[in-house]
């Protein structure tokens, strides 16, 4: 019995772009194609991981310096490639997860201002240089970006989509810049749309790994 390709698709962009809503609609359309695929997301995914993840979203602004908010990042995200990841890709399945390595490139390597390669070696170090698939790299203009956050502030948000605009400004910013690097892992989905036209869009960037 031919056992399917599996395949790792990372989900990214800044706050409010309708990165969990996406994932789940390309979780059903890939299913509906008749192959295996897990959900999960990051900073979590494992036992570890979620664990290291209330350390990262709850508590105050000013918990972490963002070199240790950089380094538990760095670490939950290694326990997710060994324990989740790397083993569900082997067996066949395809894994869609709601962020991976970019956000830390975006958030703490570039509005941080750690640097992206710092941010990068700890990938090496604790993921073994891990990267996805396809990235798909969901874009909202500053206006969008400005009118969601808004939203979510009444909403409540964790301690790093409350950060102000001029920091997701940077993040939106190092996106692009790593998206431009990387063209060949990259596909920018328009996601201003409705749920339908933002999944269309996102599923015809993932057809030619079918």
């Amino acid at each position: 019995m031919k056992v399917a390709h599996g395949r790792f698709i990372s989900l990214e962009g800044g706050e409010g772009a309708g990165k969990s809503t996406q994932l789940k609609r390309l979780a059903e359309a890939l299913r509906r194609r008749g192959l295996e695929v897990v959900e999960t997301r990051e900073p979590g995914g494992s036992e570890g991981a979620e664990m290291i993840r209330r350390l990262l979203l709850e508590g105050p602004e000013e918990r972490w310096t963002a070199e240790a908010e950089a380094l538990l990042f760095a670490a939950a995200r290694a326990d997710h490639v060994a324990r989740t990841i790397r083993p569900a890709v082997a067996r066949g399945a395809w894994v869609l997860s709601d962020r991976f390595l970019d956000s830390s490139l975006a958030y703490q390597g570039g509005a941080l201002g750690l640097g992206i390669a710092r941010v990068r070696g700890l990938h090496d170090f604790g993921s073994g240089g891990y990267l996805p698939d396809r990235t798909l790299l969901f874009a909202l203009t500053p206006e969008q970006v400005e009118g969601r956050l808004r939203v979510r502030d009444v909403d409540g948000a964790d301690r790093i989509g409350g950060r102000d605009a001029a920091f997701h400004a940077k993040v939106a910013a190092a996106f692009d810049a790593l998206a431009e690097a990387e063209p060949a892992r990259f596909r920018r989905v328009e996601a201003s749309g409705t749920p339908e036209e933002v999944t269309a869009h996102a599923f015809a960037a993932l057809e030619d790994l079918l």
